[in-house]
């Protein structure tokens, strides 16, 4: 009976506040992690379906990104030949475009409501391609650099 009494006592001390608070914790990412995976993947496949459907000329980049996370890519573009930037944004709320130099093309809100943001982008020696989602912005942000 001793033996119980110690077992019963280890048993509600491994379990105490802090011990349940670190397993349910842990466990509670893993699975909000699974149930998002498929959205973001569904998300991924309605923008890339919107792009595939402007596309027009020839391909130079082109890749999808979640939202919060941005795109911030540095695309390798001919001198003075002419580009379009298409862009969609799937989720909710918006991202900023913006161009360095700012001469390559013009800064733009993005809606996250599946419209198709189209830029042209004038050729640079280095050009940066920023989109910055805006605060609680959610979703994927697709984009194709076509050569025109």
């Amino acid at each position: 009976m001793t033996a119980s009494a110690f077992l019963l006592a280890a048993c509600t001390t491994s379990s105490d506040g802090d011990g349940a608070t670190a397993r349910s914790s842990s466990s509670v990412p893993s699975a909000s992690k699974t149930a998002t995976q498929p959205s973001e993947k569904k998300l991924t496949e309605q923008a890339q379906a919107v792009l595939a459907a402007v596309h027009s000329g020839s391909l130079v980049e082109a890749g999808v990104e979640r939202v919060p996370d941005g795109i911030h890519t540095e695309p390798t573009l001919s001198e003075g030949k002419t580009y379009r930037l298409n862009l969609v944004c799937v989720g909710s709320g918006s991202a900023q475009l913006a161009f360095t130099p700012s001469s390559a093309g013009t800064a733009t809100t993005v809606p996250c409501d599946q419209s198709v943001v189209q830029q042209p982008i004038t050729g640079k020696k280095s050009v940066r391609i920023n989109v910055v989602g805006a605060q609680a912005a959610t979703g994927v942000i697709a984009w194709q650099i076509d050569a025109i």
